[in-house]
């Protein structure tokens, strides 16, 4: 079987809506908590929460006629990121596996290898 040269898709495990954990970065996000409000797949990183807060100062236009600095959350990368389990509350890597449905379809979903408690869609 041949990969996919076109449409490839990258498969990440964060989703919007997830609780992570930030496992490095600066002494001001590291071993923070909290929660994905953004993923960019194609960059392989996520916008999380409260985390990682920047500074912008901008000028004085139509749109903010007072100007000033505006405060925004940045991306991290997803490598530094890991979803905390729902059942024990610690981080804990992410796995895929079929399951049947009540409507008896077949699907994918994701489980918390530490404790095997799937991961809810939010």
């Amino acid at each position: 079987m041949s990969r996919r040269k076109y449409n490839k898709q990258n498969k990440l495990h964060i989703r919007k809506g997830d609780t992570v954990k930030v496992l490095s970065g600066n002494y001001a996000i590291k071993g923070k908590v909290g929660t994905v409000l953004e993923v960019d797949p194609k960059k392989q990183r996520a916008i999380v929460d409260g985390l990682n807060v920047k500074y912008k100062h901008t000028k004085q236009t139509q749109q903010n006629p007072k100007g000033g600095i505006i405060e925004f959350n940045d991306y991290i990368h997803v490598s530094k990121l890991q979803v905390i389990d729902p059942k024990t509350g610690k981080p804990t890597r992410i796995g895929r596996k079929l399951v049947t449905g009540k409507d008896g379809v077949e699907r994918y979903v994701r489980y918390a290898k530490k404790s095997g408690e799937i991961i809810p869609n939010k």
